[in-house]
């Protein structure tokens, strides 16, 4: 909220309060709204400084044009793999686990993470161009894996719904079963906690990755190697990432 309208809300907030606690009232929002413009200033200065460097800010915008065109062909490639025939592994792990939908915990686990990772990046712009380059060479790498692999969706499976995903897969009602190896979700995860730098951060990421793996297994929208090869494939991906992005 820009600080002009705290400052109206503030005073409306002084003239109704009684008179005993007005000049109370009235510091906590003169001393809340200093402190809101020094955040925004310190955000502009460190993509400021950030930007300045030729290398950043190259790699910031092709990353960001890559992206886009990911996000673009993300539809058009998983309507084509969920038309075509595969195979389906026999699954014991799978076959052990109950299949109940855990679509509600799975979408604020993985938005939970997604929250709390953009808002460490805000302020350390190359945790975001990293993780930028992360994401885009993990969905090239997963396009060709899931290519190669032609597999049937795992038996009992559950849709996992969720609205924000979906969006990337052809609308909020759109359901891919055929997106399997290796598991999006978990290597998604999984890239968030070796982007991350504070020890209390990746360790909440850490958690969020085997959850996450666990409770696609549970609704039965991946077999046990997608969830298993995921993090190894994602440390491949992050090492070609901090490469790309170096500058």
């Amino acid at each position: 909220m820009p600080q002009w309208k705290l400052l109206c809300v503030g005073i409306i907030k002084v003239l109704t309060t009684t008179k005993q606690n007005r000049l109370q009232e009235l510091g906590a929002i003169f001393y809340f709204c200093n402190m809101h413009g020094k955040e925004d200033n310190k955000l502009q200065l460190v993509w400021r400084t950030n930007w300045q460097y030729d290398g950043f800010r190259q790699k910031f915008q092709w990353g960001l044009f890559a992206w886009i065109l990911v996000l673009i062909a993300f539809p058009f490639f998983f309507q084509y793999i969920e038309q075509r025939s595969g195979w389906a592994p026999n699954d014991w792990l799978l076959a052990q686990l109950p299949s109940y939908d855990t679509s509600i915990p799975c979408f604020l686990v993985i938005w939970g993470m997604f929250g709390l990772f953009f808002y460490r990046a805000l302020y350390q712009p190359k945790l975001l161009l990293l993780f930028l380059w992360g994401f885009i060479v993990l969905s090239l790498m997963r396009f060709c894996s899931i290519y190669l692999m032609p597999l049937e969706p795992p038996a009992n499976l559950i849709p996992l719904q969720d609205p924000i995903s979906n969006l990337f897969y052809g609308g909020k009602n759109s359901f891919i079963t055929k997106d399997l190896f290796f598991s999006g979700h978990t290597s998604t995860q999984f890239l968030i906690f070796l982007c991350l730098h504070k020890r209390s951060d990746k360790l909440m990421a850490l958690i969020a990755s085997f959850a996450v793996g666990l409770m696609v297994l549970i609704q039965h929208v991946h077999y046990s190697m997608d969830v298993l090869a995921a993090p190894p494939l994602t440390y491949l991906v992050y090492l070609i990432a901090k490469r790309i992005s170096k500058y």
